[in-house]
């Protein structure tokens, strides 16, 4: 008689330990979060089971008649992340923001709960991370002291909840939800399963109440958020806390946004007595001098829709070794390299090919856009001559591989930027639009225009100097 078949009741299941991710038979590797040997066997399958009609939490209405200023934002008293979120925080909000240890997270955020804090609106603040006196010590050297600012320290998700039940706060700061855990959940803090676990009962809780939420997230070392990615789902905003712990320039980047655009950025910079937001932030990237420096050459970026001056440096020296170093900083290495690639076969320089480069911003700021291609390219010609490009030039524009200096979007902007520092002289492609009046604007259609800016004798067209092919 052939073997009876298994029920459903009677048929095994298997759960990853890691992210909780559920499966009718063994694997030996996770296909959600990638574990290996975490796919365990906990009882039998689950029924399959259908979801009948309910009854209605909120009827429905036609969109026009939604009250929208439900949705109105509440300024967080630090203008450079207003800028970033849209206005402010808007009750019922969840923030992510994310950045690597030691970038200001918790400096930033603890003054912002500080200056959110008032009378008909309370902040709590709470830490995972470190002890309630390491968190007092910073808000004393911040300045960050308020009455309605409440403070705690747990690790425990029922902990936190029942501080939202005493406090009943309008702010909550979470530092961070990758430490607190839920005693539901049979796996370590930090764990996949533990982080949906824990930013789930927060926006649960954040959208009954109205209440803000400000999440701090870790990254992994390949810099994305670390968790299950439908941490960045559930939440309502994304941001990305950027900047070299040498330098005293940061970032806040928006990555997602229900409530405005993603195109903000936020510029602070830290200090001993904690983080200011800079709402005129190129003086951090530029050196001022009486008298130009070969190797030296100005463009303007766009961060979002903010437009930063910024200087490129080059140094170009005689090679001790067969293979010449080329070093970057701030820079991309292969925009960089592109560049002297283009030099040497359009420009017709042949010094850079057997010489050490050394090529770099001023501030920490990082140059990712092609439009800092002209710059770049000038910088370099610059430093192989030996020649200072003119005082109070600008470059800005995209070189292709052909030679050819390509049209970026902005630059009207970028120019309105540069003349409001105090620049008049401007390259930029061809057809820029309207321009700066009392602004010097010269048109380049590839390096060869470029490269005239240069004086007579380190021309292309003029007598060879300094290993230069003209």
């Amino acid at each position: 008689m052939a073997a009876r078949t298994k029920s459903a009741k009677d048929r095994p299941s298997y759960r990853c330990t890691e992210c909780g991710w559920t499966t009718a038979k063994w694997l030996g590797r996770c296909p959600e979060c990638q574990a290996w040997g975490t796919v365990e066997e906990f009882g039998g399958a689950p029924a399959v089971r259908t979801t009948a009609a309910g009854r209605v939490s909120t009827a429905a209405v036609p969109i026009g008649q939604v009250d929208s200023r439900q949705a109105t934002a509440r300024s967080t008293g630090v203008s450079e992340l207003d800028r970033v979120l849209g206005g402010g925080l808007v009750p019922g909000a969840v923030v992510l923001l994310a950045g690597e240890p030691g970038v200001g997270k918790s400096t930033l955020l603890l003054d912002v709960a500080a200056k959110a804090a008032s009378d008909d609106h309370r902040t709590l603040y709470v830490t995972a991370e470190e002890s309630a006196g390491q968190v007092r010590m910073r808000a004393d050297r911040i300045r960050a002291i308020n009455d309605h600012l409440y403070l705690a320290a747990e690790t425990d998700l029922s902990a936190v909840l029942g501080h939202l039940d005493a406090v009943k706060p309008s702010l909550l700061v979470l530092d961070s939800v990758q430490t607190v855990a839920s005693p539901e959940i049979d796996s370590a803090p930090g764990g996949m399963a533990q982080v949906r676990e824990v930013a789930g009962a927060l926006i649960r809780a954040s959208k009954e109440r109205g209440m803000s939420t400000l999440l701090v997230g870790h990254v992994t070392k390949d810099g994305a958020i670390a968790g299950p990615r439908l941490l960045e789902h559930l939440v309502d905003v994304v941001l990305s806390f950027e900047g070299d712990r040498h330098a005293r320039l940061r970032l806040v980047r928006g990555v997602k946004n229900r409530y405005g655009a993603t195109d903000e950025v936020g510029c602070f910079e830290l200090h001993d007595e904690g983080i200011t937001g800079l709402a005129d932030p190129s003086g951090l990237f530029l050196t001022r001098r009486d008298e130009p420096v070969p190797g030296t050459c100005l463009t303007v970026t766009l961060e979002g829709k903010r437009p930063l001056v910024a200087e490129v440096q080059a140094l170009t020296v005689d090679s001790q070794i067969p293979s010449p170093r080329r070093t970057t900083s701030g820079l991309e290495t292969s925009r960089v390299s592109m560049m002297l690639a283009v030099l040497e076969q359009r420009g017709r320089i042949s010094a850079l090919g057997k010489r050490d480069i050394y090529s770099a911003t001023v501030g920490g700021v990082k140059l990712t856009e092609p439009a800092a291609d002209l710059a770049i390219a000038l910088a370099l010609a610059s430093a192989a001559s030996d020649t200072p490009l003119p005082k109070n030039l600008v470059a800005v524009g995209e070189v292709g591989l052909a030679g050819e200096v390509r049209r970026v979007t902005g630059v009207q902007r970028r120019l309105a930027e540069a003349y409001r520092l105090g620049f008049k002289h401007a390259l930029v492609p061809r057809d820029p639009g309207q321009v700066p009046a009392g602004m010097k604007v010269t048109e380049v259609g590839d390096m060869g225009d470029a490269l005239r800016v240069l004086p007579r004798r380190s021309r292309p067209d003029g007598p060879q100097e300094d290993g230069a092919r003209r």
